[in-house]
C-alpha cells in the first residue's frame, strides 16, 4: 500500500461512512424519543433505491401497494380499538380518513405518474413521499400499543418487524438488485483521488441533515420535549407532551433519513431486497460507539465504521464484515466498564 491507494480507500471510507452516519443518527432519533432499537432502519434504505429503480422504468413500485395496505390497517385498528373505547363514531371516521389521506393521495399521484418517466429528482422526491409515511405507519402497527414496555421488548419487536419487511421487500421486489443512476455525473480530480459528484451530494446532505438534528434536539423546545418522551413518558404526558405524537414524528424522521440514505447510496452499490440489513447494522454499531445518545459521537462512529471496512477490504476482503462488527466488543465492554450497573430491588 502507498500514499494514493491509502487516499482512495480513505475516500471511499469517508463516503460509506456518511452515509452510514445518517443511519446512526435515525437509530440515535428513535432510541432517544421512544426507546426502540430499530433494527429494520436498514430497510427504508432497499425500499427507497429499489422504489427509484422502478419508477426509472415506467412501473409503479410495490411500496405503493405496500403503503395502502399498512395504511388501511392502521385505519382498521383505530376504528376497532375506538370502538372496544366507547369512542364516538364519527370521531373514529375522522382519525380513519386523516390516516388514510397521505397515503391515497401519494399512491395516486405515483400510479399517475409512474409510467411518465419524469426526471431523475422529481422521481426521487416521489420516493421520498412513499417512503416517508412507512415509519409512522410502522409505527402505529407494530409499537404503539407497547410503547410503555421495556427496552427488550420493543427489540424483539423490531426483529420480527425486520422480518416481516425483508418478506415484504421480497414480494414486492423480487430477487433482483438495482442500481441507480447518480444525481451528479461530474468528476473531479485532486492529485490521486477521483472524487465524483454523487460522493459530494452525499457529503453535503449526511453533514447537513446531522446539523440540523443535532440542533433541532439540542437547541429547540420542541425537540427538547421528544427526548422528555424517553426519559418520562408519563411525567411528559404530565407536562402536555403528546408522546404518542412523538412516537409517530420521530418514526416518520427515521423513515426519511432511511429514505434519503437509499437515494444516495443507490448509485453507488447494486441494491437488493435485502441489502438494507448490513448497511443498517453497521449504522448501529455507529451509533453505539455514541451510546445511543450523541450525534456527533454517532458521526465519528460512523465513519471509523466505514474507514475499518474501506481498510479491511484492502487487508482481508473475505473478513471485513467480521471486522466491522467486532469493533462493536470493545465498545461495549469499556462502556459497562466505565458505567456499571447495579441491582435493582
Amino acid at each position: 500500500m502507498d500514499f494514493s491507494i491509502a487516499s482512495i480507500l480513505a475516500l471511499d471510507g469517508v463516503t460509506n461512512g456518511a452515509v452510514y452516519a445518517l443511519l446512526a443518527t435515525a437509530t440515535v432519533l428513535l432510541f432517544a424519543v421512544t426507546r426502540v432499537i430499530f433494527i429494520p432502519q436498514g430497510e427504508f434504505v432497499a425500499f427507497a433505491a429499489l422504489t427509484l429503480a422502478l419508477l426509472q422504468t415506467g412501473k409503479v413500485p410495490g411500496t405503493v401497494w405496500l403503503l395502502l395496505i399498512m395504511a388501511v390497517l392502521v385505519a382498521l385498528t383505530t376504528l376497532v380499538q375506538g370502538l372496544r373505547q366507547g369512542r364516538p363514531t364519527a370521531l373514529l371516521l375522522r382519525e380513519a380518513g386523516l390516516t388514510l389521506a397521505v397515503p391515497v393521495a401519494v399512491a395516486a399521484l405515483a400510479i399517475t405518474v409512474a409510467p411518465m418517466q419524469l426526471p431523475l429528482v422529481a422521481q426521487a422526491l416521489l420516493t421520498l413521499a412513499i417512503v416517508t409515511p412507512l415509519g409512522g405507519l410502522t409505527y402505529r402497527l407494530a409499537y404503539e400499543s407497547l410503547a410503555d414496555a421495556s427496552v427488550l421488548v420493543l427489540l424483539i419487536v423490531s426483529v420480527g418487524v425486520h422480518f416481516a419487511l425483508v418478506g415484504l421487500g421480497l414480494y414486492f421486489f423480487g430477487a433482483e438488485g438495482f442500481r441507480n443512476p447518480s444525481f451528479w455525473d461530474e468528476r473531479f480530480s485532486a492529485g490521486p483521488l477521483m472524487l465524483s459528484g454523487q460522493t459530494i451530494i452525499i457529503f453535503l446532505a449526511s453533514a447537513a441533515l446531522i446539523v440540523m438534528l443535532w440542533l433541532y434536539f439540542e437547541r429547540t423546545l420542541s425537540g427538547k420535549a421528544l427526548r422528555a418522551t424517553a426519559v418520562n413518558r408519563l411525567g411528559a404526558r404530565l407536562m402536555g407532551i403528546p408522546t404518542t405524537s412523538a412516537g409517530r414524528l420521530s418514526f416518520t424522521m427515521a423513515a426519511f433519513i432511511g429514505a434519503l440514505s437509499g437515494l444516495l447510496i443507490g448509485p453507488t452499490t447494486t441494491v437488493f431486497y435485502d441489502s438494507g440489513f448490513l448497511i443498517g447494522l453497521k449504522g448501529f454499531v455507529a451509533a453505539v460507539v455514541g451510546g445511543l445518545a450523541s450525534y456527533p459521537l454517532a458521526l465519528v462512529g460512523a465513519l471509523g465504521v466505514g474507514l475499518l471496512e474501506s481498510f479491511g477490504a484492502f487487508w482481508a476482503s473475505a473478513y471485513k464484515e467480521v471486522i466491522v462488527f467486532s469493533t462493536i466488543l470493545p465498545v461495549l465492554l469499556w462502556r459497562s466498564l466505565r458505567d456499571p450497573h447495579h441491582e435493582e430491588d
